[in-house]
């Protein structure tokens, strides 16, 4: 069940970006001082044992809060990002998108086999990116501890197409 607090702080915005979309805006959240606050907490108690080391954000929003995850956990935070954002050796990992495919990109040394990662995005839709971030980390030899979000559209069945790992989300539609 979702939190009212939480739920009343994230706006549908209709046809955004394109017509049949609905659009979870979360601008009102960031907004909130005490809403971010309430998310944060939300986001990494279901983690709190698990000696996570690693956060892994994910572009853009997943940075958001990845950074706050990251810090509430005491751990460092990592970016995976579209190609050509990220300096240094890189690997990639490519997935499909509904129409056509798109890639994502993590730093060789930013993480280590011994790293435990919680991998962390905004939305949690059809699960392409997040199981694409699970491939790029695992290349990497880190455990991966889990998932987390913010939101997950659970119409589109996204928990699905991640591999087994502790998934866990705050608000659900």
């Amino acid at each position: 069940m979702n939190d009212p607090f939480l739920e009343k702080h994230i706006h549908d915005i209709p046809d955004f970006p394109k017509p049949g979309i609905v659009f979870k805006d979360i601008s009102p959240l960031l907004a909130s001082t005490e809403a971010r606050i309430k998310m944060t907490e939300s986001l990494v108690q279901k983690f709190k044992k698990d000696n996570i080391n690693v956060v892994v954000g994910i572009e853009s929003r997943g940075f958001l809060f990845g950074m706050l995850m990251a810090n509430a956990l005491n751990a460092k935070f990592v970016m995976v990002r579209k190609p050509g954002k990220l300096p240094g050796e890189l690997i990639d990992q490519e997935y499909e998108l509904e129409y056509g495919t798109d890639t994502i990109e993590i730093q060789q040394n930013a993480i280590q086999s011994n790293d435990n990662v919680l991998i962390h995005d905004d939305v949690l839709a059809t699960g392409g990116t997040a199981a694409a971030a699970h491939s790029l980390i695992s290349k990497l030899g880190a455990e991966i501890a889990g998932y987390s979000f913010m939101i997950e559209l659970d119409f589109l069945k996204g928990r699905e197409k991640l591999p087994a790992s502790k998934t866990h989300s705050v608000l659900h539609f």
